[in-house]
C-alpha cells in the first residue's frame, strides 16, 4: 500500500496520471531486474494497484517446431518447453516466479532515475496538451528567474514560461517574485520538452486587455477592429460598435477614462488613442491620425497608397515624434501614408499639372489651352487619348469632332514614332524580348534598364530592390515597388521550377504503373507447359 500512496503523492503533486507513476514504477523495477537477472532475460513487473504487491516474472517464448532460437536466454525450443510443461504449446509463454528484489544503492539510484524520467515526460506531454489550444490567452504568473533581461515566468505552477526581452516593454525591469501578466503567443513542442513563449509587446496583449475590462467587447457588441503598437510607448486601436446605441470609443474610454487607465496602467503608462473604424477608407485614416486635423486626402487604390494634407501648423502633430503617429496609423489602416501641408500639396499639383501639361504640348504639337484642357479633365496618358471615344472627347468644353479626331490622330502618330524610337534603341542596347514584353515596367524604364547593361529578365531577376531603385530613380518607383517587380521578374523561375518537379513526378508515376503492370502480367501468365497440357487434354 506505501508503493500506491507514493505514487498517488508524486501524481498529485506534478498533476498526471497516477497510473503512468505506476507504469514508470514497473519499468524501473524490470530495469533492476534484468540487471540482476541478466539483460537478455524478459523480466516483466508487476504492481497490484489495490495492494502494492511487486511481482516479478520472467517469461519465455515456445517456439514453433524447428524454428531456430535467436535468444537461448528468452526462447525455448517446443522439445525443451514440454520437459518443463507437457502441455506446453508453441507461441504460448513459460511463466517462472521470480522472489523479491533486494534493491542495494546502485539499483535504487537506476529505479529513482527511471521513475522521474517517466514522470517529467508525462509532465510534459500534460503541459502541451493543456496549453497547446491556450495560445491569444492571458495568463497570471510569477517570476522565477531573469537572465540576461529573459524573465522565466511560473503559470501557477502548472507550467514555465518565457518572457523574452524583446517581448517586455521598454525599460521594464522584471525581479523575481513579481507578479506579471502576459498573452501566450506560441507554444512549440520540442525535445526538451513543450516551449511556451509570452509577450508583454504584442498588439494581441493589449487587445485582450481592453477584451477582459470592457465588457462589451466581451459579448460581441463591440469589435476590436485592429492594433497597432509602439510597446510602451503609444498605441492605436481601431473600435466598430454594432449596437448603433453604444459609443464605441466612450464604452472603451469608460467612466473618467476608468477603463481605459486601467490597461494604460498595466502596459507602463503607454499612450492609447481610441478611434472608431469605418468602411470608408478614407474616413478611417482621418480617424487614425488623431489628434491632428486633416484637410483632405488623396487615394490611390490601385497601390493602397495615399497624400494627406493637413494645415501648416497640424503639420508634426500629424507625422508625430520620429514619424511615430503616421507610422502607426499606416500599421492600423494598411495603407501607407504621406503627410504634406497645404502649401506642398498645392505646388506639387502645379508641379504635376506643368508636367503634363508639357506632354501634350510635346507630343501633339498643341498650344497650352487644350493641353491645359485634357490635363483638367484629368488625361495622364497620350495612350487615354487614343483609348478615348470620340463622343466623349467632343463633350471637354471647346472641342469639336474635327478637333478630337486630330487629336487622335497625332497622338497615334506620335505614338507609332516612339515605338519605332524604342525599337531602334533596344536593337542598339541588345535588349532581349523578354525584358522588352516584361509588362510590369515602362518602355522607358526597361531602356534606362539596357543602359545599365540589364539586358534579359534573369539580369533585372538578379537584381535587389535598392539596386533597382538606384537604375531608375527614387522618382520612379519605391522600394516595396522595387521588390514587387523583381519576384514579377523571377516568377518564371518558380513557375519552372514547379514544371520541372510536376515532370519528374509524372515519369516516376508512369515508371511505377509499367512495372505494376508488367508484375501483374507476370503473374497471370501460366506455367510453363500448362497451356500446352490444356490443350493437349
Amino acid at each position: 500500500m506505501e508503493l500506491i500512496q507514493v505514487a498517488e503523492n508524486v501524481a498529485r503533486e506534478k498533476n498526471i496520471d497516477r497510473e503512468i507513476v505506476i507504469e514508470a514504477m514497473e519499468e524501473a523495477i524490470q530495469k533492476a531486474g534484468r540487471s540482476k537477472y541478466g539483460h537478455d532475460q524478459d523480466i516483466r513487473a508487476q504492481i497490484d494497484r489495490g495492494t502494492g504487491i511487486i511481482e516479478l516474472k520472467r517469461y519465455r517464448e515456445v517456439l514453433e517446431q524447428d524454428a531456430e532460437i535467436e535468444n537461448e536466454v528468452s526462447q525455448l525450443t517446443l522439445e525443451q518447453a514440454v520437459k518443463i510443461k507437457s502441455d506446453a504449446k508453441p507461441g504460448e509463454f513459460l511463466i517462472d516466479e521470480l522472489p523479491p528484489l533486494d534493491f542495494g544503492r546502485i539499483a535504487a539510484q537506476t529505479a529513482k532515475q527511471v521513475i522521474m524520467q517517466k514522470v517529467r515526460e508525462a509532465e510534459r506531454a500534460r503541459q502541451y496538451e493543456e496549453f497547446k489550444d491556450r495560445v491569444g490567452e492571458i495568463i497570471n504568473g510569477v517570476v522565477k528567474r531573469v537572465e540576461y533581461g529573459n524573465a522565466t515566468i511560473d503559470i501557477q505552477g502548472r507550467a514555465e514560461a518565457l518572457l523574452r526581452r524583446d517581448e517586455a516593454l521598454p525599460r521594464e525591469n522584471l525581479k523575481n517574485g513579481e507578479r506579471v501578466r502576459a498573452i501566450i503567443y506560441e507554444v512549440r513542442e520540442e525535445q526538451r520538452g513543450p516551449q511556451i513563449f509570452l509577450s508583454r509587446s504584442h498588439p494581441e496583449f493589449m487587445a485582450k486587455l481592453f477584451t477582459q475590462e470592457v465588457p462589451e467587447i466581451y459579448d460581441g457588441i463591440i469589435e476590436i477592429k485592429g492594433v497597432a503598437r509602439d510597446a510602451g510607448s503609444r498605441a492605436k486601436i481601431a473600435v466598430l460598435s454594432n449596437d448603433s446605441g453604444i459609443d464605441p470609443v466612450g464604452a472603451c474610454v469608460g467612466m473618467r477614462g476608468s477603463r481605459v487607465q486601467a490597461v494604460v496602467n498595466e502596459l507602463a503608462g503607454e499612450k492609447i488613442d481610441i478611434v472608431p473604424w469605418s468602411e470608408d477608407i478614407g474616413s478611417f485614416i482621418v480617424n487614425a491620425l488623431q489628434p491632428a486635423t486633416v484637410s483632405k486626402v488623396v487615394l490611390d487604390q490601385d497601390t493602397k497608397r495615399m497624400d494627406v494634407v493637413v494645415p501648416e501648423d497640424q503639420l508634426s502633430l500629424a507625422i508625430g515624434r520620429r514619424g511615430q503617429n503616421v507610422r502607426l496609423a499606416s500599421i492600423l489602416t494598411g495603407w501607407e501614408i504621406d503627410i504634406m501641408t497645404e502649401a506642398e500639396e498645392s505646388e506639387r499639383r502645379a508641379k504635376d499639372f506643368k508636367i503634363r501639361s508639357s506632354l501634350f504640348i510635346e507630343a501633339m504639337d498643341v498650344d497650352d489651352v487644350i493641353a491645359h484642357l485634357l490635363v483638367i479633365e484629368g488625361f495622364t496618358k497620350i495612350e487615354e487619348i487614343i483609348e478615348t471615344p470620340i463622343d466623349e472627347l467632343n463633350q471637354i468644353e471647346g472641342f469639336e469632332e474635327e478637333l478630337s479626331i486630330e487629336l487622335q490622330n497625332r497622338a497615334k502618330e506620335f505614338l507609332k514614332a516612339k515605338t519605332k524610337e524604342l525599337k531602334e534603341k533596344q536593337d542598339e542596347l541588345g535588349l532581349k524580348d523578354d525584358l522588352v514584353n516584361f509588362e510590369n515596367l515602362t518602355p522607358n524604364q526597361i531602356l534606362k534598364l539596357g543602359e545599365a547593361k540589364i539586358k534579359s529578365r534573369d539580369d533585372l531577376a538578379d537584381l535587389a530592390g535598392d539596386e533597382l531603385v538606384e537604375i531608375l530613380g527614387k522618382e520612379q518607383l519605391t522600394n516595396r515597388e522595387a521588390n514587387e517587380v523583381i519576384m514579377a521578374a523571377r516568377a518564371h523561375w518558380f513557375a519552372e521550377e514547379d514544371a520541372a518537379k510536376e515532370k519528374a513526378e509524372a515519369e516516376a508515376e508512369t515508371e511505377k504503373t509499367e512495372a505494376e503492370a508488367e508484375t501483374e502480367k507476370t503473374e497471370s501468365e501460366p506455367p510453363n507447359g500448362e497451356d500446352s497440357d490444356n490443350n493437349q487434354s
